[in-house]
């Protein structure tokens, strides 16, 4: 993954600020490489209109229309809940083969395995890239990443979808400024698509979770001063805790960043019906500390607010809020300055 190919992201039925996250984050990120985004249900718009950045990315309502923009790949641009691709887009995905586009897939179906999708591949030379397909010979974990020099900061949330991967690969220029050799650990599908590496570790057999985010930490280690672990999912989310606890006891972080939205008041209120209400974020500190401490010392050392949806005079309220209810840092790194998790950032890697 070390080439850089223009896009044409497919998020169609989906494109929206909460629920095309991986198309969105490569549009905030990699915005010089998206050449369009297939949406039948905004075609004629800019991305910038439907997601409120992105400037004039067109949207177009058909994947002919999105070929015409010459994209070197397609990229699978939702994670729908269980990560399976939708019927109708296997032909469209087909189309884009027989155009001589690459396909890349954070799906858990996994594009390679279809027959229809691989046989034309292969007649047409073209590259299925299935990132969520995990790296063989995984080990158990053996708590070897709290040996490592550098301090390692992973994000925990209150929900998923709230900001942790955003948040994190904000940061990274903030601290290279401040002279701290930083960096970003991927542990998702659209962490990967803008790195260039990583595991997905909601794909890994349970009993290696943990063992992947200790490799990942291992591999970025050397040479660094901070290492960002992209975290993923919420430690009281009932599908996806799993996954959450993995990571904080694999990836032995020395500190984390508290990652909640500011209006969202129940885990998954984004996806479905709410039904788990989402406690205090005292409550959070206490548990993630309480988890983290059992196999390395750790401690909640800011909170990253995800206020896409407020006005500037009611985020910075939420902002205060949260610092005054915690009595830690608080900002939107997106959308206000970054100093107060820099810092906080900067206080735990130099103390």
């Amino acid at each position: 993954m070390n080439s850089q190919p223009t896009f044409l992201l497919l998020a169609d039925g989906d494109f929206s600020p909460m629920t095309s996250k991986t198309a969105n984050s490569v549009i905030r990120f990699l915005p010089d490489r998206v050449v369009g985004v297939v949406d039948r249900e905004h075609a004629g718009k800019t991305v910038q209109e439907v997601l409120g950045f992105g400037g004039a990315i067109p949207v177009v309502g058909s994947m002919k229309e999105g070929l015409a923009q010459k994209p070197d790949a397609v990229l699978i641009g939702i994670a729908p809940a269980g990560g399976r691709l939708p019927d109708e887009w296997r032909a469209w995905l087909a189309e884009a083969l027989d155009a001589g586009a690459d396909l890349w897939s954070g799906l858990h179906t996994f594009l390679s395995d279809d027959p229809l999708l691989a046989a034309k591949a292969d007649e047409k030379g073209c590259t299925i890239l299935d990132v969520r397909k995990p790296p063989a010979n995984l080990p158990v974990a053996m708590g070897l990443a709290r040996e490592v020099d550098a301090c390692v900061v992973l994000t925990v949330g209150t929900d998923c979808n709230v900001g942790k991967m955003t948040a994190q690969l904000r940061l990274v220029e903030g601290l290279e400024e401040r002279g701290l050799k930083t960096r970003f650990v991927a542990t998702g599908q659209t962490g990967i698509f803008i790195e260039g590496w990583g595991i997905a570790v909601d794909a890994v057999v349970a009993d290696f979770i943990a063992g992947a985010a200790e490799q990942l930490v291992l591999k970025a280690a050397p040479g660094a001063d901070v290492v960002l672990v992209e975290g993923q999912g919420s430690i009281n989310h009932p599908g996806y805790s799993g996954v959450t606890l993995g990571l904080l006891h694999g990836a032995c972080p020395d500190a984390l960043i508290l990652c909640h939205q500011a209006t969202r008041e129940y885990i998954g209120e984004y996806r479905s019906a709410p039904w788990l209400k989402i406690p205090p974020l005292t409550d959070y500190i206490k548990m993630y500390e309480m988890l983290g401490n059992a196999v390395h010392p750790t401690k909640v050392i800011a909170v990253s607010m995800n206020t896409y949806d407020l006005s500037d005079e009611e985020a910075r309220a939420a902002c205060a809020a949260a610092a005054q209810e915690t009595g830690l840092p608080c900002t939107d790194p997106v959308r206000f300055d970054a100093a107060p998790l820099l810092d906080a950032i900067v206080a735990a890697a130099r103390g």
